[in-house]
């Protein structure tokens, strides 16, 4: 897989091909990387890639042309390269959330290639978005000084899914792999700083650990995402089983509330 990034900072990008799985990867030849910096796509003298916004107000906005011209050339050496199906997305807090899901289904477009646009400043031209752009992605409901960031991590995301980045096993337990959150997992000394190993993780019964380990999954999801939950009942993710572990974890947290609420209206 092949991504091309729109930066004014492409020293920042060299940490993927660097550290970790996504360098293996890259050694490996499983995905590769292009950054082309919209100065280089300017036609004045002072190089400049934004201005005032229109109707006032703070900041500097970037221009439209030198990101189209960027994304063209982009567009093209993919073209070139021979990828079947390219896609320009813009890193933005306006876009829609970065999920699991996305990130497996481009990993899965063999023979393709993802156009990354990182903003800066106040932010775009909403133009360039309009004409050139396919979609917006927002990593998190905050706001940054750059899409950079979020690029790298859309990067990283998509190449741990490419066939051979990951064991099988790995990417399939993950968080949201199943719909839900990945259960907790531990490893030696059996007893550290006097919390010890869950007992059915040392006792080698293998059916019982997996229930464990759902049950927990589902545990974690209603405590901190329950918004998961829904959707994984919408797509068939949860049995019986599953519903009467919920309905169990729901009562504990009502009357973990509730003894919390005695507590404090008696102090």
């Amino acid at each position: 897989m092949r991504f091309d990034v729109i930066t004014l900072f492409p020293e920042m990008l060299g940490v993927l091909s660097a550290f970790g799985i996504t360098r293996r990867a890259h050694e490996e030849g499983r995905w590769s990387l292009q950054a082309w910096n919209p100065r280089d796509f300017t036609r004045d003298v002072h190089r400049t890639v934004d201005d005032r916004p229109f109707g006032g107000g703070p900041g500097m906005v970037m221009l439209a042309e030198p990101l189209a011209a960027a994304v063209e050339a982009a567009l093209a050496a993919q073209r070139a390269a021979g990828l079947r199906a390219s896609r320009v997305i813009a890193l933005a807090p306006t876009g829609a959330p970065l999920t699991d899901a996305r990130v497996r289904a481009w990993a899965a477009q063999q023979a393709s290639g993802l156009v990354l646009v990182c903003g800066r400043y106040e932010g775009i031209d909403e133009r360039f978005l309009e004409l050139c752009v396919d979609e917006e992605v927002s990593i998190g409901d905050f706001v940054m000084s750059g899409g950079e960031i979020g690029a790298m991590a859309l990067i990283d995301a998509v190449v741990r899914h490419l066939p051979g980045a990951l064991k099988d096993a790995s990417a399939q337990d993950e968080s949201f792999a199943q719909g839900l959150l990945d259960a907790p997992h531990y490893t030696r000394p059996e007893r550290w700083r006097g919390a010890q190993v869950p007992a059915v993780l040392l006792s080698g019964h293998h059916a019982q650990i997996a229930q464990w380990r759902r049950a927990q999954s589902l545990q974690r999801t209603l405590a901190r995402r329950p918004d998961l939950l829904e959707d994984a009942r919408r797509r068939g993710l949860l049995d019986a089983s599953d519903e009467r572990v919920l309905k169990a974890a729901r009562e504990e947290l009502r009357q973990v509330a509730q003894a919390a609420a005695e507590r404090s209206a008696g102090e």
